[in-house]
């Protein structure tokens, strides 16, 4: 085991579409978690900024951006990028800073403005760039490789349309009830069915919407925590940042391939999936096992995708996530909920904060603090999510 880290501060800016730049999201979210966590900005020792592609030439450099919209004070500072796993990256290479002696107290901050619609690759021709290519010769968009995916738990687990509307019921009920969520609106399986159909079998109300949003933590050693006070705080215990193994048998774009021809590694058997591994490594880092959960927030892209987190997460068997659904067991009040701040479902996708978003959700329901959507009795929480080109993100939080 690596060592805990504690989380001192959470802080977020309300998910939407605002017209304004990710730069003002970031600082409303950053100073946000450092009042919650009681520091000045000047007591920060580092600050790692999730990268965003589409703020230019400062979304590349996030960590500096965000310091110099904070006041420079001359802290550490790290930029780091991985698609949709750009926020676990950034909470572990914080973790690393603390555990190695190298800071105190670091502030990891995630924000992005969103495109209207779907992701696109950035501009140019690039026929070596496997997301460039998903699109321009396969013509496979994000809601196209959904609804391929959805098709794959119909056809291998029996999954209905009626199961996939069911967790954005689920999700829509618990959204409503976070104000920091875009959509805070209930909504019934019969509005699922009768939205739009975008990649069959995926409704509009089936797939996440881009967003504008930002989200800050406040991250810091044991000892320093002590110090300052905390007692008892909520605990970062794992961070799980694992690429996939070859082979691969189950297609995950933008690769196109899923052997490992031309690879120099041999290939072989795998003990289980890509997200699969994810899950376990945070289980063996954090010493515990999925029967030990409270709660988890998983990355519900689409709805489909929310039911092969279950069991990827180990929360039942291979085939079985549509029964945990129906069952009750991963809504409010069931055995594991999951996605109680509503989920992307709720949010929609602000890349490099979501992953930070997930740990702040974590943060408030081991607090205690999360309101009309607390989970009784929360001790320990897993967040779950998959970064473009193989980036594996999970966090384990214990209280």
């Amino acid at each position: 085991m690596t060592g805990d880290v504690a989380v001192l501060g959470a802080g977020m800016h309300p998910w939407g579409k605002w017209g304004r730049g990710f730069v003002e999201y970031g600082t409303v979210a950053a100073r946000e978690a450092l009042a919650d966590a009681g520091l000045d900005w000047r007591q920060v020792d580092s600050i790692v900024g999730a990268d965003t592609v589409r703020g230019g030439y400062p979304g590349y450099v996030a960590g500096a951006t965000f310091a110099k919209a904070l006041g420079w004070q001359g802290a550490r500072v790290a930029s780091v990028y991985a698609a949709c796993a750009s926020g676990a990256q950034a909470v572990d290479a914080a973790r690393a800073q603390i555990l190695s002696g190298l800071a105190d107290v670091v502030l990891v901050v995630g924000a992005d403005a969103a495109p209207k619609g779907f992701f696109r690759p950035a501009g140019g021709d690039r026929p070596d760039d496997p997301d460039w290519l998903r699109f321009r010769v396969l013509g496979a968009t994000n809601p196209t490789y959904f609804g391929l995916y959805a098709r794959r738990r119909m056809a291998v687990h029996g999954d209905t349309v009626e199961d996939f509307a069911q967790v954005k019921v689920k999700n829509a009920a618990m959204g409503a009830l976070n104000p920091n969520a875009r959509y805070r609106k209930r909504v019934t399986a019969e509005e699922v069915a009768a939205s739009a159909v975008v990649a069959d079998p995926l409704r509009l109300l089936d797939i996440c919407a881009t967003s504008d949003g930002a989200a800050a933590l406040v991250l810091s050693g044991m000892e320093f925590a002590r110090r300052h006070g905390a007692v008892d705080p909520v605990r970062i215990r794992a961070v799980s940042t694992v690429t996939p193994r070859y082979p691969r048998t189950v297609l995950d774009l933008p690769d196109i391939a899923t052997d490992s021809a031309g690879s120099t590694v041999a290939a072989g058997p795998v003990a289980d999936t890509f997200r699969a591994s994810i899950a376990r490594a945070a289980y063996e880092e954090a010493g515990i096992g999925p029967e030990d959960l409270s709660f988890a927030e998983v990355y519900d892209l689409s709805t489909a995708l929310e039911l092969q987190w279950y069991e990827d997460l180990g929360l039942c068997g291979e085939g079985e996530a549509a029964k945990l659904l129906r069952e009750g067991t991963t809504a409010l009040g069931g055995h594991i909920p999951v996605n109680v701040s509503g989920g992307l479902a709720s949010f929609g996708e602000a890349v490099p904060a979501q992953a930070i978003a997930q740990v702040c959700e974590l943060t408030w329901q081991l607090r205690g603090t999360a309101g009309d959507r607390q989970v009784a009795g929360a001790r320990v929480g897993v967040t779950a999510n998959q970064g473009l080109f193989g980036h594996g993100s999970a966090v384990i939080a214990v209280r």
